[in-house]
């Protein structure tokens, strides 16, 4: 990939990392200002500078935003962080697509232990895994738990745009 493209990429999920953090939104005109950059880059410069071209990069666009959809349906993740990784599949294209949603999905584990550690809340949850699976085992008809909304608003969100951010720029880098 052309080390322009590669910036502009860069620039791009650090001001979603920046808006997803503050305000657990990644706003639609970034995603779509940033997917449209990432086509016409791609589009415009030379095959020789290995760019992907129109169709390739469309083609990415197309697969970053199928490859998390089925997260979305069960309303594990926001459109946002959906539609950022459509964004980072017109810059890498459908082929890289597949390294990157398993780096950018690893790195969502890290940061859900990492914010679990920090908010203090991971002993509690390992606790709360651990009744449900006996209680699972034990088949009982009541093995889940009730959900405690007594928590903020954004208590436990977690800002996935870091890591579609984070598995995007290891990506890069192993590349």
């Amino acid at each position: 990939m052309h080390e322009i493209i590669i910036g502009l990429l860069l620039v791009w999920l650090m001001i979603a990392v920046y808006q997803d953090i503050r305000y657990y939104r990644i706003p639609n005109a970034l995603v779509l200002s940033g997917a449209l950059v990432g086509i016409v880059l791609n589009t415009l410069y030379p095959p020789e500078a290995d760019t992907l071209g129109l169709l390739t990069s469309l083609s990415g666009l197309i697969v970053g935003l199928i490859v998390l959809l089925p997260l979305y349906l069960l309303r594990v993740m926001g459109a946002g962080d959906i539609k950022l990784m459509a964004m980072v599949g017109a810059f890498v294209g459908p082929a890289a697509m597949l390294s990157v949603t398993l780096y950018v999905l690893l790195a969502g584990g890290v940061l859900a232990i990492g914010l679990l550690l920090l908010r203090g809340r991971f002993v509690q949850v390992m606790d709360n895994l651990r009744l449900m699976l006996l209680l699972k085992m034990a088949k009982s008809p009541d093995w889940r738990l009730p959900v405690d909304t007594t928590g903020t608003q954004f208590h436990h969100k977690l800002p996935y745009g870091v890591a579609i951010a984070s598995g995007t720029i290891v990506y890069l880098l192993t590349t």
